[in-house]
């Protein structure tokens, strides 16, 4: 693959920061009914901020170009996509900094189109529908698999359009997938504490069954991408390293985000133990008066 392509990939990430940067600019918007100032939130830039440079790693950086090569690297691609820019960019909640750059007048039509106009009904159905974490974990999930069936995924090593489109689906799938589980204001996951870990750890199960197929697999699954070897490391061992990136450093971000959800949950069935246990310590000792 060629490395044209690196310079639209980089003018895609500066617009982007740009973009989010104009759009943070503004924290005197004052809610209606109290007049109170919204709190900027810093980590939150530093979060997006983070996710655009994975994206950058992943696809402009010496990581492309091992990609064309070794298929852990190609595996690391898809880490960095799914599992690291896709929460951090979730987490950097760009979507009141994308949305007020534009003009007032455009936002009105836009926004009266989107939420009245009998044209769009279908689309506010299939955004319901898809916002679901039932659907959003299965496009997550099976985007992966899909991807990953050799016959396409090595067409995605000879057609560059094909190529980026599967990066692209799981930049955007990544995003639905992740602001299930993480809080991006406006926008908040319907699932309580539990129900994310639960999420979660199910959303892990497809890319842990492609890391078991790659280990287990006694001949190399992916011809086209054996073929662009140059020695050293084989195809099997190869493949078997990419198991182990997917396997390894890709659940991490499922990890922190389990335990994490899982503390709060604990942490909340506690305070209401706690709640619950004092009235009853009260009672008792009016009782012994």
């Amino acid at each position: 693959m060629d490395l044209l392509r690196a310079p639209w990939v980089l003018g895609t990430v500066v617009v982007s920061a740009i973009w989010y940067w104009r759009g943070s600019r503004r924290p005197s918007l004052r809610a209606v009914p109290t007049g109170s100032r919204r709190r900027v939130v810093p980590w939150r830039g530093l979060c997006f901020a983070a996710g655009l440079v994975a994206v950058l790693v992943a696809l402009d950086s010496p990581v492309e170009r091992l990609a064309d090569d070794w298929f852990w690297a190609h595996m690391l691609q898809h880490v960095l996509l799914m599992m690291v820019a896709a929460p951090l960019l979730v987490l950097g909640a760009p979507w009141m900094p994308f949305w007020r750059p534009l003009p007032l007048r455009l936002r009105r039509r836009l926004a009266r189109a989107l939420v009245k106009s009998p044209s769009f009904g279908w689309l506010r159905h299939l955004a319901c529908v898809v916002a679901t974490p039932v659907a959003a974990w299965l496009l997550f999930d099976v985007n992966l698999a899909v991807w990953h069936v050799p016959a396409l995924y090595d067409l995605t090593l000879r057609n560059n359009g094909i190529h980026y489109a599967e990066h692209v689906s799981f930049v955007l799938l990544g995003l639905l997938f992740w602001s299930q589980v993480l809080d991006s204001p406006p926008f908040h996951p319907r699932l309580s504490a539990f129900g994310r870990v639960i999420y979660t750890a199910a959303g892990s199960a497809a890319s842990w069954l492609l890391a078991i197929v790659l280990t287990i697999a006694t001949t190399p699954l992916y011809p086209a991408q054996s073929a662009g070897h140059k020695g050293g490391l084989s195809a099997l061992g190869d493949q078997q390293l990419a198991a182990g990136v997917m396997l390894g450093p890709g659940s991490i971000p499922y990890g922190i985000v389990v335990f994490y959800w899982l503390y709060v949950w604990l942490g909340v069935d506690d305070s209401g133990l706690r709640r619950r246990v004092a009235p009853r310590r009260s009672a008792l000792g009016t009782g012994a008066r």
